[in-house]
C-alpha cells in the first residue's frame, strides 16, 4: 500500500456541496456544525497486501435485505467485489496469513473479525457457482502482447489483470505446473490442489495462454522474448534453498526445505528418516517438519507417522519467530518438538556418508541486529549432540537469476524494482518473492500494481492515483453502539485424525450460516451501513432516504434546513458523518 495522503479540503467541499442540495441564501449564517460525508479508510483495507475491498465484500452480504439482495445475490456481488484485486480468494481464504484482522477495529470489543474465513466461504462460493472472472473495458482487445516469466501468485495476478483488460498474455513456468510456491511450496493438507487449479483455471479461462517446463534464459533467450513482446513481467519466485556452510551439510540426508518440500509436493521420492531435524522458524521449516512427520521412513507414500521424531532448531525463543502461530500450534499437537536458542555447528556422518547425528551450540539473544530482532549470540563451551539420520535447512532462499542476469544485466542474488514493479530496464517489470521473500497476498499485490503500470505505460496514461480517504481507528467510532458478538473460529480436525488422514484438509473452516454471523460483525468503518441514527435524531429532517440504495449510499442530506445541532454526526456509529 502506498503511504496515506491527508484528505483533500477542496474534494470534501465540493462533495458536501452535491449532497446539501440546497442551503441558506446569500449572506445567512452557516453553523460550522453542519454534517457531512467523508468515507474512510478501514484499517483492514489499509492493511491488506492485495489492496482488496475488504469492508465491501463483507458488507455486500451484511447488508443484503436494505439492499434487496437475494442471497445468491449478495454472495455473487461478494465473490465479484474480491476478485477485482485477487483472483485467489478461496486459495488465499487458506494460506492468507490475514494481517488485514490484527488490525480490525473490532479486536477492542471482542475480537476481530474472522476475515479470512469469510473470504474462504467468498471463494468457494465462486468455485461452487462457477463464477467467471470479470473482465475490463478499457478500450481492449489491444494489439501488444505481453511476456509473464512465472506462473506463482505474482505472475499469475499480472497475467490475469492485463488479460482482462485486452491484452494477449502468455505465461512461461519453468515447473511442471503452474502456482509456484502455492502449489511446490505449501503442502497439500494446508491447500487442496484442486482449489488451486481450479482458480488457476479461471485466470486460463480469459484466453491466458500457459506453457510448462520453459525455462527462460535457457530454453527460450530472454532476449527472444524482448523482440516478440511489448513488455515482460519478472515474477520467477525465490526457489532455490540455501544451506549453512556448516562441515557435513554436503551430502545424503541432507535437504533445502525448499527442495525438501517442493520434492515432496511434487510426490517425487524424497526420504524424511525417523529422527528428523529442521533448521530455521519460517514457514517453510514449520510446513517441511509437518511433511516429515507424515512421511514414511523409506519411501515418499504417506502414513500414519506418530513415530517418527521430528524436531524443529530455531536460534532464537518463540516470541521471535516468524511463522504463523496457528501453523506453530497445529506441529506441537502433532508431536513435533521445537528446541529454541539453539543452532547447529556441524552434521557429522559414518562411514557410509550416513548423517547420524548433530553438534548443536546453545544461544542466548544479544542486542537487536538490523531486522529489529535481538541476534543470537553462542554461549561459549554450551552444545550439546542430537542424534538424526535427517537434516532439512529452511534457513534461507533466493531467486535463481543465473539463467536470466547476463540478459539483465543485472548482478547479486535479488531483483529490484519499485511500487509499480519497475526495474529501470527499458520492457521488465518485476514483482514477488524474487524482489524479496515476503507473503503470497503481497505477491499478488505486486502484480496487480505492476500490471496497472503496464496498461498505463503501454496506453500513454497516467497512473492511478493512491488512496487518500483518512483511515479510521476504533477512536472514530462509537465502539459501545454495536451489540457483542462471538467471534466465529474454524473447525480443525484432530491432531490423530490429520496424521492417520494425512493428505486431507485438516481446517475445514466455518459454515456459512457462521459466515453470515460474522459478516454482521463487521462495524463498516467510515462508510454509511443505514442504521438509520441520522435520519431518527435530525429534527429538522435534513436526511431524506435514498429511493435506490446502494453500499454507502442510503442518504442525501438537505442542509438547508440544518441548524448544526450536530446530533447527527455524533450520533454516527461507523465515523462516515463527520462536522465540518
Amino acid at each position: 500500500m502506498g503511504l496515506l495522503k491527508k484528505k483533500d479540503t477542496k474534494k470534501s467541499k465540493s462533495r458536501m456541496a452535491r449532497l446539501a442540495g440546497g442551503g441558506g441564501g446569500s449572506g445567512s449564517e452557516i453553523s460550522p456544525l453542519r454534517p457531512q460525508y467523508v468515507e474512510k479508510l478501514p484499517p483492514c483495507v489499509g492493511h491488506c497486501p492485495s489492496g482488496n475491498d475488504i469492508r465491501g465484500w463483507l458488507t455486500i452480504v451484511a447488508q443484503r435485505d436494505k439492499l434487496g439482495l437475494s442471497m445468491e445475490e449478495a454472495w455473487d456481488r461478494a465473490w465479484r467485489i474480491e476478485v477485482e484485486t485477487n483472483p485467489f480468494p478461496a486459495v488465499m481464504g487458506r494460506v492468507c496469513p490475514h494481517p488485514c484482522e490484527g488490525e480490525c477495529n473490532r479486536k477492542v470489543k471482542d475480537g476481530a473479525v474472522a476475515i479470512n474465513s469469510v473470504e474462504r466461504l467468498v471463494g468457494d462460493w465462486g468455485l461452487e457457482r462457477g463464477l467467471a472472472l470479470p473482465t475490463l473495458d478499457v478500450g481492449g482487445p489491444f494489439a501488444e502482447k505481453i511476456a509473464v516469466i512465472g506462473a506463482g501468485p505474482s505472475g499469475l495476478s499480472v497475467a490475469y489483470q492485463l488479460a482482462r483488460r485486452g491484452y494477449g498474455v502468455t505465461v512461461f513456468e519453468a515447473l511442471p505446473h503452474p502456482g509456484g510456491m502455492l502449489r511446490y511450496g505449501i503442502p497439500v493438507y494446508r491447500l487442496p490442489r484442486e482449489v488451486l487449479d481450479a482458480e488457476i483455471q479461471k485466470i486460463l479461462d480469459l484466453g491466458v495462454e500457459l506453457r510448462c517446463g520453459v525455462r527462460v534464459g535457457e530454453d527460450i533467450p530472454l532476449d527472444e522474448l524482448r523482440k516478440e513482446f511489448s513488455a515482460i513481467y519478472l515474477g520467477i519466485g525465490a526457489h532455490q534453498g540455501r544451506k549453512m556452510g556448516i562441515p557435513g551439510e554436503d551430502g545424503e540426508g541432507v535437504y533445502t526445505g525448499t527442495e525438501f518440500l517442493r520434492r515432496a509436493n511434487a510426490g517425487e521420492p524424497v526420504t524424511a528418516g525417523e529422527r528428523v531435524v529442521i533448521i530455521g522458524g519460517g514457514d517453510t521449516a514449520v510446513d517441511a517438519a509437518r511433511v516429515s512427520k507424515r512421511l514414511t521412513a523409506d519411501s515418499a507414500a504417506v502414513s500414519k507417522r506418530a513415530g517418527a521424531q521430528v524436531t524443529i532448531l530455531y536460534r532464537r525463543t518463540r516470541a521471535e519467530m516468524p511463522a504463523i502461530e496457528r501453523e506453530i500450534e497445529e506441529a506441537l499437537e502433532e508431536g513435533i518438538e521445537i528446541e529454541f536458542l539453539a543452532a547447529p555447528i556441524k552434521i557429522e556422518r559414518d562411514a557410509d556418508g550416513k548423517v547420524t547425528k548433530m553438534i548443536v551450540q546453545r544461544m542466548e539473544l544479544g542486542e537487536p541486529d538490523e531486522s529489529g530482532r535481538r541476534r543470537p549470540v553462542p554461549v561459549e563451551g554450551d552444545t550439546f549432540e542430537l542424534e538424526c539420520d535427517t537434516v532439512i535447512m529452511a534457513v534461507s532462499q533466493q531467486p535463481e537469476l543465473a539463467p536470466l542476469a547476463r540478459a539483465l544485466g543485472v548482478e547479486g542474488s535479488w531483483l529490484d524494482s519499485d511500487e509499480w514493479g519497475r526495474t529501470g530496464i527499458d520492457g521488465i517489470w518485476a514483482g514477488g518473492d524474487a524482489l524479496g521473500l515476503g507473503l503470497a497476498t503481497i505477491s499478488i499485490g505486486q502484480g496487480r500494481k505492476a500490471a496497472e503500470s503496464i496498461h498505463a505505460t503501454l496506453r500513454g496514461e497516467e497512473l492511478p492515483e493512491g488512496d487518500t480517504r483518512p483511515p479510521i481507528g476504533p477512536d472514530g467510532l462509537k465502539i459501545d453502539w454495536y451489540p457483542p458478538l462471538e467471534r466465529n473460529e474454524r473447525t480443525v480436525l484432530s491432531p490423530e485424525e490429520r496424521l492417520a488422514r494425512p493428505l486431507d484438509e485438516i481446517d475445514l473452516g466455518i459454515t456459512r450460516e457462521q459466515g453470515l454471523d460474522e459478516v454482521m460483525r463487521c462495524f463498516s468503518c467510515g462508510l454509511c451501513f443505514n442504521c438509520e441514527n441520522c435520519w431518527m435524531y435530525c429534527q429538522n429532517s435534513c436526511f431524506k432516504k435514498v429511493p435506490d440504495p446502494s453500499p454507502g449510499n442510503y442518504y442525501t442530506i438537505s442542509l438547508g434546513t440544518c441548524d448544526g445541532c450536530k446530533k447527527c454526526w455524533e450520533e454516527c456509529p461507523c465515523g462516515y458523518l463527520e462536522g465540518h
